[in-house]
């Protein structure tokens, strides 16, 4: 009896300790590269910058027995609605945002150093602006003062910096006035910090807020000071030049993010109860009529191509599709009818939220199946594989339509291709005429059959898309180039 009493201690000390140690979690986002933050200490937590749908971190607080005490924003985010809202109106903790912030919500706009315990950490406000003028550093120390952690949002990628571009507006300031302003937040607050210091980044490779982030997500910031490019410019002058060159335009659906994140939004509760509304085909064939929605297929690529009903898009869930679907869709209010495989609707109205698009009016119950049994008409693209392609291609006479990026087209494509991004397909389109046949291709085949679908719903149907993208094309005998130059126009 003993033995077993003496056990029992032991057992609720370890799990006392464990309650009142610091935990630091990263929970990371691939689709969106975004990293969000759970912190925990002596029976109270912080979560920084949150997702839009909070479950997750109410689950996770209930499992360790915690209260959420703060939920730190480092900035007013552009690329993904956040869910400081509706994570404080279910848990009460206190939104803190750094100086500048002026919220539509009940919000704490912090002071420079102010400080903020959560059991027996430290939270101090590292004023960073550049990136936006309210972007702030959240410095963690732990139980003994010592300096743990940086929480950098979008002040210090690892590999990079946050690009200045996005706040010229509001701040009434040039890039290159922020980019100094940016300079001077990283020489005087960042770089002074200890070498061990732990760096957690906002995002990481794959985001539009930065052009240069490494694939890690976790680092310190010794190594940063080594090897990031941008701390390691000579002078102001030269920093600024670094950081500003090779932006690509920011997506069109960043401002109205921004907007959200200030002034507030829907609940994700009730934007997830309006989405999940099953129609049968005749239904959903009324909504389209009747709101003039946006069918969006997230299908794969592969399914899309097979069958797919006339004029949807395709982005399909797996790949970047929460950018890709605030790239393409140019109105974050526009209706939304979702075509999914079966039990996928819930997560495309999610991450469809993540980026702000709230109007998801409903789905086609029992997915392209109930569509085809009920005999409605149906459309498919001409997908062909990269061997089929290097057979049918014409040196001199084919057109090539290659929908990467610049950097991509420039390190390597098929001799005398057009290079035409799919971000900006609405300014390019205009140039191909469905009576001149051509091939379309990306990378793997996920961003062609975005523009494969595109375009067909815009009236241009005479091409042949490469299942595989140049992945596969660059394993066949096809003529290939890094020349560059060519004609803006297509022919």
């Amino acid at each position: 009896m003993l033995l077993e009493f003496l056990t029992s201690l032991i057992i609720l000390a370890n799990k006392i300790k464990r309650h009142l140690l610091m935990k630091v979690e990263q929970i990371y986002t691939g689709c969106l590269a975004q990293g969000a933050y759970y912190i925990t200490s002596n029976g109270e937590a912080a979560i920084i910058d949150p997702l839009r749908e909070v479950q997750p971190y109410l689950d996770r607080a209930k499992r360790d027995n915690v209260k959420i005490k703060y939920v730190f924003e480092t900035h007013f985010h552009a690329d993904f609605v956040s869910g400081h809202v509706d994570l404080a109106k279910k848990t009460g903790a206190q939104i803190v945002y750094g100086p500048n912030a002026v919220c539509g919500f009940d919000c704490l706009s912090a002071v420079d150093g102010q400080e903020f315990k959560v059991g027996d950490v430290t939270f101090t406000v590292l004023h960073t602006p550049g990136h936006t003028m309210e972007s702030t550093t959240f410095l963690l120390k732990d139980e003994k003062g010592k300096d743990h952690c940086i929480f950098s949002g979008d002040t210090l990628f690892l590999g990079d910096v946050g690009r200045p571009d996005l706040a010229q507006k509001s701040a009434d300031m040039t890039q290159d006035q922020l980019a100094g302003m940016l300079y001077d937040s990283l020489m005087t607050k960042i770089m002074p910090l200890g070498d061990d210091v732990i760096v957690y980044p906002a995002h990481g490779a794959g985001s539009a807020c930065g052009k240069n982030m490494m694939k890690e997500t976790v680092d310190s910031l010794g190594n940063q000071k080594k090897m990031n490019y941008a701390l390691n410019q000579p002078d102001k002058e030269s920093f600024i030049k670094a950081v500003t060159e090779g932006l690509l335009p920011p997506p069109g659906y960043f401002g109205l993010n921004v907007a959200m994140n200030k002034k507030g939004y829907e609940s994700f509760d009730d934007v997830l109860k309006k989405g999940l509304f099953p129609l049968a085909p005749d239904e959903f064939l009324e909504r389209v009529d009747l709101t003039e929605a946006l069918v969006l297929d997230v299908r794969t690529p592969g399914d899309f191509a097979k069958s797919h009903i006339p004029k949807s898009i395709s982005i399909g869930l797996k790949g970047d599709f929460a950018p890709w679907a605030g790239a393409m869709i140019v109105d974050v209010k526009q209706p939304i009818l979702l075509i999914t495989n079966v039990g996928e609707e819930e997560e495309a109205i999610t991450r469809l939220a993540r980026v702000g698009f709230d109007n998801v009016v409903g789905f086609l119950d029992g997915g392209i199946d109930a569509w085809t049994s009920a005999g409605k008409e149906t459309d498919s693209v001409n997908r062909i594989s990269a061997a089929e392609f290097a057979n049918e291609f014409k040196e001199k006479e084919s057109l090539v339509v290659d929908v990467r990026k610049d950097s991509e087209y420039a390190a390597e494509h098929v001799d005398e291709a057009f290079n035409r991004p799919l971000a900006f397909i609405n300014e390019w389109f205009h140039g191909l005429k469905d009576s001149q046949e051509f091939f379309l291709h990306c990378a793997g085949g996920y961003r062609s059959m975005i523009a494969a679908s595109i375009l067909k719903a815009r009236g241009i149907h005479n091409f042949k898309e490469v299942d595989g993208g140049f992945n596969a094309i660059a394993k066949t005998n096809l003529p290939k180039s890094d020349f560059v130059c060519q004609s803006k126009v297509l022919p």
